[in-house]
């Protein structure tokens, strides 16, 4: 009786908010849906996203082109050759299908045991911070990296049967030896980049006031902020960006992962992260001109990105959807995924600013206990802590995707597979989804569907 009295006050209560013509969000579908630039966007600004979209896109060499002199410098250790490898239509990536897979999308990050508490991890001394399985001719790539997949059987309350998946990491043909013990990996799948400049835009304070890291409320909801190092300004800076919430603007997001992932430097991240152990690394030949990411260049995709626009909703007002968003809240899963917050003031890019969006997160770290733990800690992120990940564009995800995949390792195959591996914090909301009844659960998955 009473589960049923939640759905039906649910449908009564809810108010859902239309999202449309409002300068941040299109309304399309399909493949293109996370590739488009805001409504609002100056025309004059358009001329430079399109150039930012062109260097997302761009596939990268190790020596000046023919054509172009300015797009050199691959290496000399890499992930991909391109952004849009890993965040194909500026959307998710997806995991390996199994040992012989190799990770297109996806990328896995080392650290050893030592860093100071509150500081950025400590770099493997022979791999350094990130395993790249590639390298330009004359430098050996670091090895090969996959998943190995174990299957598990979980039942819900009401019978239903869900195949959950656990990946196990895979590191082979190691380049430069073995790891040696007490290593830490994280593997992480490239997320979706489509309204990242309105994150950017909330103002600090809002986002600090919604945290309680001592649960003062008592809701079991502790939400952190993370504190990391900004290069740019020489000082620690809240964390928004990544999926520990490690990098403090996107413009330092950008260039952390050219240089990670492609192995260009820029001026914000000047060296290519050569280990004493990688010598040929280090005697490799630079891309003309250094740094091999202008500042003009860098400043341009950080545009790009920062002027994606969201999809709108689709079915806001149907009756199951509206059921779905009330459930959403009464199980507690809004205290993390918050609906909506309000961009300040923005001069970077003021169509930003003043805006209500709904991002669905609080761009605050949370407990989400062990079984998604990956055990290394990120500046103040412990090793069992995520970003609150933004839940916005969520339904468009398997048709933007060639295979849609959830979390931080793409281990969920649908939004069910992901809610059901939240624990700590989350484990609440996870255990009220494992009772509910059918339609009650089909109402809730229709509003992720609508996101």
């Amino acid at each position: 009786m009473r589960r049923a009295f939640l759905l039906v006050a649910a449908l009564l209560t809810v108010a859902t908010p239309l999202w449309a013509d409002d300068g941040v969000t299109v309304n399309i579908q399909g493949r293109d849906a996370f590739s488009r630039p805001l409504p609002a966007l100056d025309p004059a600004r358009r001329a430079a996203f399109q150039t930012g979209r062109s260097l997302f896109q761009q596939v990268w060499t190790v020596g000046p082109s023919e054509v172009r002199s300015d797009l050199d410098g691959l290496g000399p250790l890499f992930n991909r050759q391109s952004c849009i490898a890993c965040h194909a239509k500026s959307g998710r990536g997806e995991p390996p299908e199994g040992e012989g897979d190799s990770m297109r999308s996806t990328l896995v990050r080392l650290s050893v045991p030592g860093g100071k508490p509150g500081s950025a991890p400590e770099p493997h001394p022979v791999y350094g911070d990130q395993f790249n399985p590639d390298g330009i001719p004359g430098v050996p790539g670091e090895g090969r990296a996959t998943l190995v997949w174990s299957d598990r059987i979980e039942r819900l309350d009401d019978g239903t049967v869900v195949n959950l998946r656990t990946p196990s990491l895979l590191l082979r043909d190691l380049a430069y030896g073995p790891l040696g013990a007490g290593v830490m990996t994280s593997v992480r799948m490239a997320p979706p980049v489509i309204g990242l400049g309105l994150l950017e835009a909330v103002p600090e304070a809002d986002l600090l006031a919604r945290a309680d890291p001592d649960d003062r409320d008592g809701d079991g909801v502790r939400g952190r902020p993370n504190w990391v190092w900004d290069t740019a300004r020489g000082a620690f800076g809240l964390g928004r960006f990544g999926l520990k919430a490690n990098q403090p603007s996107l413009r330092q997001q950008n260039a952390g992962a050219f240089n990670g992932d492609l192995g260009l430097t820029s001026s914000l991240f000047p060296g290519h992260g050569c280990t004493a152990s990688q010598a040929a690394c280090q005697a490799a030949a630079a891309g003309e001109g250094g740094p091999e990411l202008s500042d003009a260049q860098l400043d341009a995709v950080t545009l790009y990105t920062q002027a994606l626009a969201v999809p709108a909703r689709r079915n806001a007002d149907d009756p199951l959807v509206r059921v779905g968003e009330g459930l959403f809240a009464a199980i507690g899963c809004a205290a993390c995924h918050t609906p909506t917050l309000r961009t300040g003031p923005f001069p970077a890019l003021p169509e930003l600013a003043s805006r209500e969006i709904h991002p669905y997160t609080d761009l605050l770290l949370h407990d989400l206990g062990e079984g998604l733990a990956d055990g290394r800690p990120d500046f103040h992120a412990t090793g069992r802590q995520w970003r609150t990940p933004p839940l916005w564009g969520l339904g468009l995800t398997a048709a933007v995707a060639d295979r849609a995949a959830y979390l931080h390792d793409g281990r969920a195959r649908s939004p069910l597979e992901a809610i059901l591996w939240h624990g700590g914090e989350a484990e609440p909301a996870g255990a009220a989804v494992r009772r509910m009844p059918s339609l009650n659960r089909k109402a809730l998955l229709a509003f992720l569907d609508s996101l």
